[in-house]
């Protein structure tokens, strides 16, 4: 008997501990649902309001910037001699008339401008609270070289500009050999043709030579050829790449009178050693 009251007590101790188990765990979940309530919930309503005042203001900021204030009304293009400063303007009236200058894609208007032939670069940027301001920086002719398609412009680091129909008086000698390939070492050597062509030009107007010559063919910039006239005939003359100037005179002085009975001439050596037609 004194057993069976021994397991009676235990039994009863156990289940106060589980009693006062479930009381703490009911206790700590009110105390939890009441730090929900206090910071919680209206941590979730100052979200919500701050996403509609985001909202309300972007949706203003939207209509303000595309207000009339901002609206197109001054185009100020800077730097253009040879590309057409009308055309430049359409393409900002174009890019800038619906959203406003507020809005404008510059990166857009940049790309567009920068097409035309002329027009090695360009910076656009807003003038506010009405303008656009056109920066252009444009490519120089340095030549007119001879192509399968027909006669182009060329500037000094090789670009094609534009096609040319009739002879052009800063360029009356048409420059032949150009390379026409796609390939990397194009570029490189029709920038090489190009400087040898401007020193021809540099040395021959030194020596009143310039207008003596019809075209020059560089196809290969170490051994230049002009071609002169000479008794109503075109003759090829070889010249010294280092001395093109005087080599050229030297050939000029040694077949004057003589063009009909010439073929060519190579003017490369100390001597001009002059090629007859054979009859």
């Amino acid at each position: 008997m004194p057993k069976k009251r021994k397991t009676t007590a235990r039994s009863s101790a156990s289940s106060v501990k589980l009693k006062g188990s479930k009381a703490a765990t009911r206790a700590r979940g009110q105390a939890v649902k009441r730090t929900v309530g206090r910071f919680v919930l209206p941590l979730i309503v100052v979200g919500i309001l701050v996403g509609c005042l985001v909202f309300l203001g972007l949706s203003g900021y939207d209509t303000a910037t595309a207000s009339g204030f901002f609206g197109l009304r001054n185009i100020d293009i800077r730097g253009t001699q040879r590309s057409s400063a009308e055309d430049i303007r359409r393409v900002v009236v174009s890019s800038v008339e619906k959203p406003g200058v507020w809005n404008a894609d510059l990166a857009d208007i940049r790309t567009k401008v920068e097409k035309f032939p002329f027009v090695k670069s360009a910076a656009v940027s807003r003038v506010l609270p009405a303008g656009i301001r056109v920066n252009v920086t444009e490519r120089v002719p340095a030549a007119v070289v001879q192509l399968s398609s027909g006669k182009y412009l060329v500037d000094v680091e090789g670009a094609l500009l534009v096609a040319v129909k009739s002879d052009q008086k800063d360029f009356p000698i048409i420059l032949h050999g150009w390379d026409e390939s796609k390939t990397e070492k194009a570029i490189p050597d029709n920038v090489a043709r190009l400087k040898v062509y401007k020193k021809m030009m540099d040395e021959w107007r030194q020596f009143d030579l310039a207008s003596r010559v019809k075209e020059v063919n560089i196809a290969n910039p170490r051994e230049p050829v002009a071609v002169v006239e000479d008794s109503g005939r075109s003759i090829a003359v070889t010249l010294a790449k280092d001395q093109l100037g005087k080599s050229l005179k030297t050939a000029i002085e040694a077949l004057s009178g003589k063009g009909a009975k010439i073929k060519s001439v190579d003017a490369g050596g100390v001597f001009p050693v002059i090629n007859y037609i054979e009859f």
